[in-house]
Order: structure tokens, then C-alpha cells, then sequence
């Protein structure tokens, strides 16, 4: 989209890449305890949302709303939880998060409740075929 976009390497470390929308570049939070998509706008130097110009805005929340429904779709989740916080990683990105009554962490957030459990092979390989072909259908 734009010259060099690079990911801060801890949103790298800490989820797996699946696709690209027409914006954003769009990775799973290797957390299976909440599913958990990240959107993030290939420009570089965001941190803010009001650093998109208006267009990108818009478009960043039909990618938020696409992505609220695919893993909603994916998950028969309770609730569906949307941020964009950026206090440790400044990298503007939107954190969509799939929420169960009874998780971890319900009725709160979910950032630092307990420790990660990563998706072991077959989770994340099924979780990722899944979430991708969902993606896709709307970001041709």
C-alpha cells in the first residue's frame, strides 16, 4: 500500500499473519483462551486514528465491522470487543476480540488477565483456514 510498511515486532512476536484487506494487514492473537484478530493499517507512521485521512477511516471501520462478523461467524461468540489503545505498542492497530460470558476475563478486559496459551498446531492450522476463507470472501 505504502513504501516499507513494517509491523512492530511485538504485535510480530505475538500473533500470526493471515491475510491483507484492502487496508489493513490482519493477524490472530496467539491467545486460544480469547480468539482475537488485529488490524493493522499498512501506512507508516500511524498511531493515531485520526492520523488516516477521512477515507481511510471509513474504510478502517468496514474492515473493524468485516472482521466483527467473520469471527463472530467463527466463534458463536457472546460479544464481540473492539480497541485500538496503542499505549505499549504505538503502531496504530485495532484489537477485535471475540468474547464468551464466563472467559478468563469476563466482564472486564481482556489485557492482562493470566498468562497466553497458544494455539497448539492443529487449533491454529484449523483456526487460520477458517478466519482466512471468511476474510477473503469480502476483501476482493
Amino acid at each position: 500500500m505504502t513504501d516499507e510498511f513494517t509491523l512492530d515486532p511485538r504485535l510480530e512476536a505475538d500473533s500470526i499473519s493471515l491475510t491483507d484487506m484492502p487496508l489493513s494487514h490482519v493477524r490472530l492473537m496467539n491467545d486460544a483462551r480469547f480468539p482475537w484478530l488485529v488490524l493493522v493499517p499498512r501506512k507508516t507512521g500511524l498511531e493515531e486514528l485520526a492520523d488516516l485521512e477521512a477515507g481511510e477511516r471509513t474504510l478502517l471501520m468496514e474492515e473493524i465491522a468485516h472482521a466483527s462478523s467473520v469471527l463472530r461467524q467463527a466463534t458463536s461468540c457472546d460479544k464481540i470487543n473492539v480497541g485500538a489503545l496503542g499505549n505499549v505498542v504505538r503502531q496504530l492497530h485495532v484489537h477485535v476480540i471475540a468474547r464468551f460470558e464466563g472467559d478468563d476475563a469476563w466482564d472486564g478486559p481482556v489485557w492482562g488477565v493470566g498468562e497466553p496459551e497458544p494455539y497448539d498446531d492443529e487449533a491454529r492450522e484449523r483456526m487460520c483456514e477458517e478466519l482466512i476463507s471468511r476474510l477473503r470472501v469480502r476483501s476482493r
